[in-house]
């Protein structure tokens, strides 16, 4: 109980130093002179959750056993026919069929893989009633449906030796329309709301083209004689460089949003996608050239890098749709970048 009083004349019995100090705040214990250090945080970092624990995000229902492989073989399938237009070109047929027929197996497949995603085959179909200019999937679906028929005529006509013309045309049709199949399903993904494809809109087509490129290349490398295979090891050395360049550029302009790319799952299928890729492309034009056997390697090694790539982008994007922060912090900072 305080003693001091207060009378006409002032503060009477008041104890010295228990005056208040204007401009003056508490004095800090324990603080030595000469060292600043930050304030200790009184309030832990905050944890992004939900109503109900759910994510704010509906995470897609896609499997990775049917998108991934679709990402993957429609790549493959589209730079197939690009590199088999060349080839056909510059005098190379063993190296051109094997394209034709690898390409075809490899839409085939993409095909299918995207229907068994749908559930049921008249979806695809359903898509063709309308072309909306505006939306990558009905695109998607019109580009899948002109260039089926030209790269199902280029390997039959090639492999049974009918209507070379047609062939010849069939051929260039399907290697015009190869760039962008490689690259449509990257806009495909990043025309959607997950946050890791999302944020990577500007650099996951060259991810995806380089990739394709670089698979195409080695299915050239396995299947086609060596002495034919001179441009596609180039083409490999180039599309891997594509890829790895912009993974990086993904990994330093995306932000937060790239973090799912370099941890986890997706972590480790990305890593093994550049580790594979740059020994498949070193392999095959330091050793490609030379036989058979070390030809065959690299081009494995060019096409196992390129399907872990299209994984890895795969489950990179689950995971962000799944956790929280990486769509509410970067909502934050664009709202602060905004008002500031």
């Amino acid at each position: 109980m305080s003693t001091s009083d207060v009378g006409k004349g002032g503060m009477r019995g008041e104890r010295p130093g228990r005056e208040a100090q204007v401009g003056r705040g508490p004095r800090r214990r324990g603080r030595r002179r000469g060292k600043h250090r930050g304030e200790k945080a009184m309030v832990p970092d905050a944890e992004f959750t939900s109503y109900y624990g759910r994510p704010i995000l509906n995470p897609p229902v896609w499997k990775a056993s049917d998108v991934a492989a679709y990402f993957f073989l429609g790549g493959l399938a589209g730079a197939g026919s690009t590199l088999a237009a060349g080839a056909q070109l510059t005098g190379r047929p063993a190296a051109a069929r094997a394209l034709k027929v690898s390409s075809l197996a490899a839409i085939a497949g993409s095909t299918a893989a995207l229907i068994h995603d749908l559930g049921r085959p008249e979806r695809f179909l359903n898509m063709l009633r309308v072309m909306k200019p505006t939306s990558p999937m009905s695109m998607g679906s019109w580009l899948l449906a002109a260039y089926g028929p030209m790269v199902g005529g280029a390997a039959v006509l090639d492999v049974t030796g009918l209507f070379p013309r047609l062939g010849a045309a069939a051929t260039a049709g399907a290697g015009a329309l190869g760039p962008a199949v490689a690259a449509y399903t990257a806009a495909l993904a990043a025309d959607t709301a997950v946050p890791a494809w999302h944020e990577a809109h500007r650099e996951l087509p060259f991810v995806f083209v380089g990739s394709a490129a670089a698979a195409a290349s080695g299915m050239a490398l396995i299947a086609a004689p060596v002495r034919e295979t001179g441009p596609m090891r180039t083409a490999a050395a180039l599309g891997a460089g594509l890829e790895l360049a912009a993974a990086k550029t993904l990994a330093r302009r995306a932000g937060l949003a790239a973090e799912p790319y370099k941890e986890g799952e997706a972590g480790r299928f990305v890593r093994a996608g550049e580790f594979l890729s740059v020994a498949g492309a070193a392999g095959g034009v330091l050793l490609g050239g030379r036989g058979r056997t070390a030809a065959a390697l690299s081009g494995a090694a060019l096409l196992a890098g390129s399907a872990c790539t299209r994984f890895g982008v795969f489950h990179a994007g689950m995971r962000s749709a799944g956790d929280p922060k990486y769509t509410v912090i970067p909502q934050r900072e664009r709202l602060r970048a905004a008002a500031g």
